[in-house]
């Protein structure tokens, strides 16, 4: 089923980039696939909501408790821990630059897939907000909470940029996402100032 679902909504999404929504049917998109329109119906009600793809609350729900689980070890790890998990959603997915350019040129072509794709971003950062305050013991609004939850976006911002940047030739993207992390963290702990090379 969960094959099925993807096939439909990587399809819909190189669909979308290629044509717009209006320029392709539900009924051209199942003949593809090899499924019954009955069949897209019992995944997605409608061609936008495939190409944003399958509501992942469950998924969300067992990464949130394994997030809950490691427990409070300080604010490096809250950071460590998220970008561990959506690597580890990434590597399950296979998402990739072809999946990732396709998505982002579907989304960037569409204005109400845009505003769909803005408002689902807005409440699984909320979200994220909220885990990362229930362990750490904080409030949502607490500084420290928001500052991980943005510096956690802004990793997975750079990482998609670097995956789409066609100077770099990254196809991976949780190397990516490891890679940005990594950047971040050199920005927001510099060398000393007597280790840093001013030639």
């Amino acid at each position: 089923m969960a094959a099925t679902a993807s096939r439909l909504t990587t399809l819909s999404r190189r669909l979308t980039a290629e044509r717009g929504l209006n320029g392709f049917t539900i009924e051209e998109l199942c003949d593809e696939v090899g499924v019954s329109r009955r069949t897209f119906f019992n995944y997605f009600p409608s061609k936008e909501e495939a190409v944003i793809g399958v509501d992942e609350t469950e998924e969300a729900e067992r990464y949130a408790a394994e997030f809950l689980a490691r427990g409070s070890r300080g604010w490096p790890a809250v950071i460590d821990d998220l970008i561990e998990l959506a690597i580890d959603h990434v590597r399950a997915t296979e998402f990739g630059l072809a999946e990732h350019s396709e998505f982002v040129v579907a989304v960037s072509r569409e204005p109400r897939l845009l505003a769909r794709f803005v408002g689902i971003s807005r409440d699984r950062e909320q979200q994220v907000t909220e885990m990362v305050a229930a362990r750490e013991g904080t409030t949502t609004d607490d500084p420290r909470t928001r500052a991980a939850t943005q510096a956690v976006a802004a990793v997975l911002r750079l990482g998609g940029d670097r995956i789409l940047d066609p100077d770099r030739g990254d196809a991976d993207f949780a190397a990516a996402l490891t890679e940005s992390l990594a950047a971040l963290r050199t920005v927001l702990h510099p060398l000393p100032s007597h280790d840093k090379d001013i030639s």
